[in-house]
């Protein structure tokens, strides 16, 4: 896994696909520079980095002078690259279809399901000012419910972790994206048992990346539970 060079990924933790990607790099012990991006602080808007990526979106990964965008584009080519555990990534062809399969259903369902309520209780009371609008909350909720049936009922179903017996780029994915609701302090799998002990195993797979990862998320949470 000699990189000759150190690969670079622009990150900003708060982040949900930067986490995943830190998660793959840090547990697999890839060595790679960090970059930080504080979007809060629109430092993925300056003249530097909108010529690294036009969409001024995170995560960035450089390789020496390969630019690659998208969170999932970075997985697949990290593991490939640097000839991570096939199981990241299997190079079987139905086991990939499978992986390639939930990322293609993520982006439509897990992320942005998962994202509205975290933007709902948490972006817009901040950025604003203003109360959660509870009713918009109730509806962002039902939507994430409907997603949380079909991760149990057609990708987890009796197998371990989404595509399979062991873990995969799509577990980081999707596990990163139901983690950020408990920055307001709401854990979606609360009332899921089924989905808690798959991100249990997704925790013991990759170990302490997973709280180093999210360790931004759980001090904001901190800080909203000192408040009431």
């Amino acid at each position: 896994m000699a990189t000759g060079r150190l690969v670079e990924v622009y990150l900003d933790l708060l982040s949900q696909p930067c986490r995943a990607v830190q998660i793959l790099l840090s547990c697999n012990r890839l060595p790679h520079t960090v970059r930080t991006v504080a979007l809060r602080k629109g430092e993925n808007q300056t003249p530097e980095f909108t010529k690294l990526n036009p969409m001024q979106k995170v995560p960035v990964m450089v390789d020496n002078s390969f630019v690659l965008t998208e969170s999932d584009a970075i997985l697949k080519y990290l593991v490939t690259k640097y000839n991570l555990p096939e199981h990241w990534y299997p190079r079987q062809p139905e086991r990939r279809a499978r992986v390639d399969e939930y990322t293609a259903w993520h982006h439509t369902h897990t992320r942005p399901h998962t994202a509205k309520v975290f933007i709902l209780e948490v972006l817009v009371p901040r950025l604003s000012g203003s109360a959660v609008d509870q009713d918009k909350v109730g509806r962002a909720l039902s939507e994430l419910g409907g997603t949380l049936d079909r991760l149990e009922s057609m990708f987890l179903r009796r197998q371990p972790f989404l595509c399979g017996d062991d873990i995969t780029v799509a577990d980081l994915l999707a596990v990163c994206e139901l983690m950020q609701p408990l920055a307001g302090g709401r854990d979606v799998l609360q009332d899921r048992p089924q989905l808690q002990r798959w991100k249990s195993r997704v925790q013991s797979a990759v170990g302490e990346s997973f709280d180093h990862a999210h360790s931004v998320l759980y001090a904001i949470r901190d800080r909203n539970k000192a408040k009431l």
